[in-house]
């Protein structure tokens, strides 16, 4: 641990602001001489562990500051492992404020407590996993949970922290281990390592092993899109419908819809859930050249989100394009032929962009082969876009259902798994099918595996990890 894990912490728990009841928690080592100053000698002697009691909570001069809850958790039954004291007392900001210094004030006159700080972001829950309350995996859906967006994410995040993902991890983990006890042995006996390996049904062994991770890298795929969701960008001409198509999918009026062209001059963001999943709409500027300088600045922000999308909703306009009057309908299609290939160059390899027709309810007309027809008005085609966005999100609707959130650091690490068994594997190969040496590849390859399936809940990982992960919480938590 770094110096600064053995000093005394104290924050506010609860959200800033006001509330019906505010708690501050104090994590450290011996806290106990603390509750004196706070609750009065003889309540705290009485104090009993993990039981609430109604007290006042006291200033130097023995005056009430509050009055509320009191709990006492001494180490090691509690959610950091070391001695835990909350005040729960009105929610106020300062009232939790005086009590805050009330803390700090009291500890200087303990000489165990003379180091009492104020805590930094997330370091109750790093003393947690640091004091093996729970793995990484555990603490990192703490905060997941906080800031689930949906429904399902919650139920997904709840699910990590009661270790149902690090589980998985873990039943990986021990068979990787029992494969390199036998290549690390059969290294030992050099003159019998073939035979060894084959008898041991070594290949086996590997081959169940890359097929479990590949099911495990699937699943962890599909918590991280729980997590994180899918960025999408609604682009298209002036007037085609973006902002209307916005409205329709979040349920509500969030954009300016009007018939003039260039209405939206900034982008309009919303999320949505679909099938638990969070879907980030952003409404964006019409694409076009203009004269018009605020226009310009949004047009401008329209192609920076394009370039940042998961996936683009190329919105045409059918009515115009089925126009009578034929100059629309020619312009509209060249414009549509110019946009094309430009949204396609702005965006990563494999982006998907999806091309939708609105308007559906003012054509009789169908919408061209690969298109998907609506009509942002009347709501015509708009739950199969959603499903057609949860499809080339990668959602499969049959994983939510006891799913478990990820976050992209997990995916990352499930990739280096594979990869590591996939060179393991051709190292194997070698040494069975061509008599070949290599094992000792082979052995560092599973130790690089293992390595990586460790920095998933913690077992292996370095400070700067954890500085990075635990810096994102909030205060108190």
């Amino acid at each position: 641990m770094l110096p600064r894990h053995q000093d005394p912490i104290v924050a506010i728990a609860t959200a800033p602001g006001r509330g019906a009841v505010g708690i501050v928690r104090v994590s450290g080592k011996y806290l106990k001489p603390l509750l004196t100053p706070l609750l009065g000698a003889s309540r705290a002697d009485s104090m009993p562990a993990r039981e609430a009691k109604y007290l006042k909570f006291l200033d130097k001069n023995n005056q009430a500051i509050d009055q509320g809850l009191a709990l006492y958790f001494p180490a090691p039954h509690s959610f950091t492992g070391e001695d835990v004291i909350e005040l729960q007392a009105h929610g106020g900001p300062v009232v939790l404020q005086l009590l805050v210094s009330r803390v700090l004030e009291a500890s200087k006159e303990i000489d165990a407590l003379k180091s009492m700080r104020i805590a930094q972001p997330g370091e109750f829950t790093e003393r947690a996993f640091l004091n093996d309350k729970m793995d990484l995996a555990q603490a990192e859906a703490v905060t997941d949970l906080i800031d689930a967006s949906t429904e399902a994410a919650a139920r997904g995040a709840a699910r990590s922290l009661s270790g149902a993902f690090s589980k998985e991890v873990h039943t990986l983990r021990d068979a990787l281990i029992h494969l390199r006890m036998l290549v690390e042995a059969t290294l030992d006996f050099p003159e019998e390592e073939i035979e060894h390996l084959s008898k041991n049904k070594a290949r086996e062994q590997l081959s169940n092993l890359q097929q479990s991770v590949l099911s495990f890298q699937k699943k962890t795929a599909q918590g991280a899109l729980l997590r994180e969701g899918i960025k999408v960008v609604i682009a298209g001409q002036p007037n085609a419908g973006k902002s209307s198509l916005l409205n329709a999918l979040a349920g509500a009026e969030l954009a300016i819809v009007t018939p003039i062209a260039g209405t939206t001059r900034d982008k309009v963001q919303e999320t949505i859930s679909v099938q638990g999943v969070p879907i980030h709409i952003i409404d964006t500027a019409g694409l076009r050249e203009s004269e018009d300088v605020v226009e310009r600045i949004g047009i401008e922000r329209a192609w920076e989100e394009i370039a940042k999308a998961d996936c683009v909703i190329h919105l045409h306009d059918l009515h115009a394009e089925q126009s009578q009057e034929k100059e629309i309908a020619t312009n509209s299609i060249a414009a549509r032929a110019a946009l094309m290939p430009a949204i396609r160059q702005k965006l990563p390899q494999n982006t998907p962009i999806l091309d939708v027709w609105n308007k559906a309810d003012l054509t009789q007309a169908s919408a061209p082969t690969e298109g998907i027809l609506i009509s942002a008005k009347t709501g015509q085609g708009i739950d199969a876009l959603r499903k057609k966005l949860l499809e080339v999100a990668g959602w499969q609707s049959s994983s939510g259902e006891g799913s478990y959130i990820a976050r992209e650091r997990h995916v990352q690490a499930v990739a280096a798994v594979q990869a590591h068994l996939a060179e393991a594997s051709d190292h194997l190969d070698a040494s069975l099918v061509h008599n070949a040496g290599g094992l000792d590849l082979l052995a560092e390859e599973l130790r690089l595996a293992q390595n990586a399936l460790n920095e998933i809940t913690g077992a292996f990982s370095s400070d700067d990890l954890l500085g990075e992960i635990f810096s994102k919480f909030c205060i108190g938590k």
